[in-house]
């Protein structure tokens, strides 16, 4: 059975892969989740740790120069050198207790699997009468992570699993995101186990799947499983990305996420949020997991496209700047509540079929989101438009090929808030790569 009540609305929080990488430490993290807290007023509450916190020594180019940390029964625990509350075996719960007196939800990162140095010591599985060589699946190690042999879907398997969920839960986790599951390769045997090890520990966390593209064929098994899963491959701060031959569509950018997007609206609903993953904005650094430290490539245009499109089209929205250089470009768009309302409240969103526009539209995208029903109270009709080509435009339509009725209505800019006067169309000027949203009125 499907969690209920989970993650209604998409999730808005915070992750420390774009800026940390492997890297991030406790201090680093307290000081993120300090911000994020400001931003508690928005809706932004998930503040998640990446991958990497079991490792006592991120910096190192081998698994083994990671030095793995895990506890006597095989669960990865925090590296205490990097995590110091986490001594004396009290694990993250009172990092995570911290986050929920700031009025935050706490979220980790792993790669699915068994650490093959648990297999090699062969450890016992936690309440039952397995060994880590009873749960280990060594046909499927993670192909672009060493740390981990598979779990097999058998008896011990679960175990691990519920040994593991019972763990996390019991630190006060509210938020998992499991690696190397979803796509390259998809392991739904291990998704299953893990889904029943989260409802077997008897707390409430939200499930993310990663990384995609997350085949379309499998959306009905993902959904019924978890609440988060990825579409595409690692975004970046590119706005679209001639990819190397045999490197998938990595790394993903902000144009290609349209089409992406579009089709994965028939799966979007309360619960089942398809991932377009964190928004690389602001300042990536002090170790980004890609790159080197940098401020964001995308243009104050792209950031505003990507965030008008991910929050049209109801994705989560994780952050992924260092929030201690938080700019103040980036926090306008972050806190613009017309956009979070559009993201948390729209009841249908999609994208206009691009034969019902009139021309002028063949570089350009427009993006419709409905709150509520057509006469009821708090009934609401935004439209983004986006301009996909390098040079400036003008774009206009009337309000019927956008699917409202032959009336009059006015647009108001949902950055400025200002109206227009009612019309049977709508115009926008949009700058390369640019976008805009309005209401209908």
């Amino acid at each position: 059975m499907h969690a209920q009540g989970l993650a209604l609305s998409p999730p808005l929080g915070w992750n420390s892969w774009d800026g940390y990488g492997l890297t991030i430490d406790e201090a680093g993290f307290r000081e993120n989740a300090t911000v994020l807290a400001g931003l508690r007023q928005f809706g932004w509450e998930y503040a998640v740790i990446d991958e990497g916190w079991y490792m006592q020594d991120p910096f190192a180019d081998s698994v083994a120069g990671h030095k793995y940390v895990w506890d006597a029964s095989g669960i990865l625990i925090p590296a205490v050198n990097r995590f110091p509350s986490s001594a004396n075996g009290a694990g993250f719960k009172p990092l995570a207790d911290w986050v929920h007196a700031k009025g935050l939800k706490f979220g980790i990162h792993i790669v699915r699997g068994i650490p093959r140095g648990v297999v090699k010591d062969n450890l016992p599985i936690a309440g039952s009468s397995f060994h880590a060589t009873d749960a280990a699946d060594m046909s499927s190690p993670c192909p672009w992570d060493e740390g981990n042999w598979g779990v097999a879907d058998n008896a011990a398997g679960q175990a691990y699993y519920d040994s593991m969920m019972r763990t996390y839960a019991a630190w006060g986790l509210d938020f998992i995101k499991v690696d190397c599951i979803s796509d390259h390769p998809y392991r739904p045997t291990e998704i299953a186990q893990i889904a029943l090890a989260i409802r077997n520990a008897g707390r409430p966390i939200v499930l993310s799947l990663s990384p995609g593209p997350t085949s379309l064929e499998h959306a009905a098994e993902v959904a019924g499983k978890a609440q988060m899963w990825r579409i595409s491959d690692d975004h970046w701060d590119v706005w679209t990305a001639q990819h190397k031959a045999g490197a998938g569509e990595f790394p993903f950018g902000t144009r290609d996420a349209f089409d992406r997007l579009a089709g994965w609206v028939p799966y979007v609903k309360a619960g089942n949020w398809p991932d377009e993953d964190m928004l690389p904005f602001g300042w990536l650094g002090p170790h980004p997991g890609w790159g080197q430290a940098r401020q964001s490539r995308l243009t104050p245009d792209e950031e505003k496209t990507e965030f008008t499109l991910w929050a049209m089209a109801r994705c989560p929205l994780i952050l992924g700047a260092n929030l201690t250089k938080l700019d103040a470009y980036t926090r306008s768009l972050v806190t613009n509540q017309t956009l979070l309302f559009i993201n948390q409240t729209s009841s249908f969103s999609r994208p206009v079929e691009q034969s019902g526009l009139p021309a002028g539209f063949e570089n350009a995208r427009v993006w419709r989101a409905t709150i509520g029903a057509p006469g009821a109270r708090g009934y609401q009709e935004y439209f983004a438009f986006f301009n996909l080509g390098e040079s400036p435009v003008t774009l206009r339509a009337s309000w019927k090929s956008l699917g409202l009725d032959d009336g009059k209505h006015a647009a108001e800019d949902a950055w400025t808030g200002e109206a227009g006067k009612p019309s049977k169309d709508v115009s926008v000027t949009l700058p390369p790569h640019g976008s805009t949203v309005v209401e209908a009125r």
